[in-house]
């Protein structure tokens, strides 16, 4: 399959096509902030963001900054080439349980040990997800995990046809 053609990014903006591939994990002070049944599961300016060609970035949160009591550890595991023994947690949040919203990595590959133990969340199941202020989008298809501002451009990993990208 052909790469799609990159979508024009303007001033201010990212393409995702010019994200690195292996993935990369970087710090960013961008304030994150994700909301469910009228609590704040988790706020913080101490994330990392992991950039892969074709994907909108990954928040990883520390512990710290999710609410107390929030985790609740998930059957199953994963494995990512790159990152390593992925393990999944589901959110209550009061009355509400998200089973399988988030995941970590306990004991990440070498390049990615600024993410040990930070929890990153799909963006789909929670109320609202922001990123300085800007409610994200769900990167698209079931499996991803990205958030889609209005800086980042595509085409993104998980419309029809992209499987091969």
């Amino acid at each position: 399959m052909q790469k799609p053609k990159p979508d024009p990014a303007g001033p201010g903006q990212e393409s995702v096509w010019n994200y690195p591939r292996p993935a990369v994990a970087e710090l960013t002070d961008a304030r994150i902030v994700i909301e469910h049944n009228g609590l704040t599961i988790a706020d913080t300016t101490n994330a990392v963001r992991v950039l892969e060609t074709s994907h909108p970035p990954n928040y990883y949160i520390p512990p710290a900054d999710i609410a107390e009591g929030a985790l609740r550890r998930a059957a199953g595991s994963s494995y990512c080439e790159w990152k390593g023994a992925a393990k999944y947690w589901d959110v209550v949040a009061r009355d509400d349980l998200l089973e399988r919203v988030g995941w970590s990595y306990p004991n990440p590959t070498e390049g990615f040990r600024l993410l040990r133990d930070f929890v990153a969340f799909y963006a789909a199941p929670f109320d609202r997800c922001l990123v300085n202020g800007e409610e994200v989008r769900p990167q698209p298809g079931e499996f991803y995990g990205g958030w889609i501002t209005n800086n980042i451009v595509g085409p993104f990993k998980g419309v029809p046809g992209s499987r091969f990208w």
